[in-house]
């Protein structure tokens, strides 16, 4: 019953956000974006038991440093390094529980895939960037890192928990190449 609360509050909390996102007001994008996370968060603990795996406190570990981007990010004087410092830990943590109890296997195709997206998503980016060339790209490396590890998982278990994981992982990445242009090449 709780976990069907927390849903129900996930979706209507980000429902709000993205109506403030696009006819305010700004102070309702600053309650209802972190509070999504945060019934993410509470969502995710319910099914955490005390003897939960790495799996499960790697995600959390990882939505509570997504929690602490997005705070970052909603900023006046947005602190973007922080900010992707933040999202960088949280995808360091997903790569973890995505690799758990899996074997690392290496696909060809899926690792020339990634690669093509980053070096064009570099170079969409690279003439924007400033001082922020390395960060981004390290940032880019991480999080396809992550995308690659969710499609293994998915790959090897094959369950309905690992197609939502990448699932969510292919969302984080559209969602970050959707901001990074925002942020570095149109400037809004």
């Amino acid at each position: 019953m709780l976990r069907g609360l927390l849903s129900v509050l996930v979706f209507g909390s980000a429902l709000l956000h993205i109506r403030a996102e696009y006819k305010g007001p700004r102070v309702h994008v600053y309650v209802f974006k972190p509070l999504t996370m945060v019934f993410i968060i509470l969502l995710a603990l319910q099914g955490a038991r005390p003897d939960a795996s790495p799996y499960k406190y790697a995600i959390i570990a990882g939505l509570g440093f997504s929690l602490v981007g997005d705070i970052f990010l909603m900023l006046p004087l947005k602190r973007v390094i922080a900010g992707l410092a933040s999202f960088l830990v949280a995808h360091l943590c997903y790569i973890v529980a995505f690799s758990a109890n899996i074997r690392l296997s290496v696909s060809g195709f899926l690792l020339a895939f990634f690669l093509l997206y980053v070096i064009i998503m570099f170079a969409v980016l690279f003439p924007h960037l400033g001082k922020m060339k390395l960060p981004v790209l390290v940032y880019e490396l991480v999080i396809v890192m992550m995308a690659w590890r969710a499609v293994e998982r998915w790959a090897q278990i094959g369950d309905t928990g690992a197609l939502l994981a990448l699932a969510g992982a292919i969302l984080f990445v559209i969602s970050d190449s959707a901001w990074a242009t925002n942020q570095f090449v149109r400037r809004y």
